[in-house]
């Protein structure tokens, strides 16, 4: 009698310098994991769209362009979905204490709508305690 087949775990991890031109290795990786799990694309687009943005705020707002600091992004497969983590060296901040993007004053802002977007397209986003590290989730 053969065992049953159960996925397994499979575990990427990069660490970027506070460069935006880190960008590039994010999205190679995206395409990887992806390609490989056969990533719908839709689910591609979002997790590409949030993955950029957190990475982004990371990079400017958590480690203010710092290029000695780095971002660790963290992703974890195990077949039905990926969990993705990105932390920073920053401070943190209060995800609850954000202005809302779509507040009357706030529509002609030309910044301020990355955590919305990304609470909007995750299957599920959840922020540490600390405010400098993002867990995201999504179903594949």
């Amino acid at each position: 009698m053969q065992a049953p087949n159960f996925p397994t775990t499979e575990l990427f991890t990069l660490q970027l310098p506070s460069q935006q031109d880190s960008i590039a290795q994010l999205e190679v990786l995206i395409e990887e994991i992806a390609d490989k799990y056969q990533v719908s694309e839709d689910t591609f687009a979002n997790m590409m769209t949030c993955l950029s943005e957190a990475v982004n705020n990371a990079i400017m707002h958590g480690n203010n362009n710092d290029p000695e600091k780095k971002v660790i992004v963290n992703a974890e497969v195990d077949g039905r979905r990926i969990v993705w983590t990105v932390a920073d060296e920053g401070p943190g901040f209060d995800p609850n204490h954000i202005p809302d993007p779509t507040a009357p004053e706030n529509l002609e802002s030309l910044t301020g709508r990355g955590v919305f977007i990304i609470k909007q397209l995750a299957d599920q986003c959840v922020f540490n305690d600390r405010g400098n590290e993002i867990e995201l989730h999504f179903k594949i």
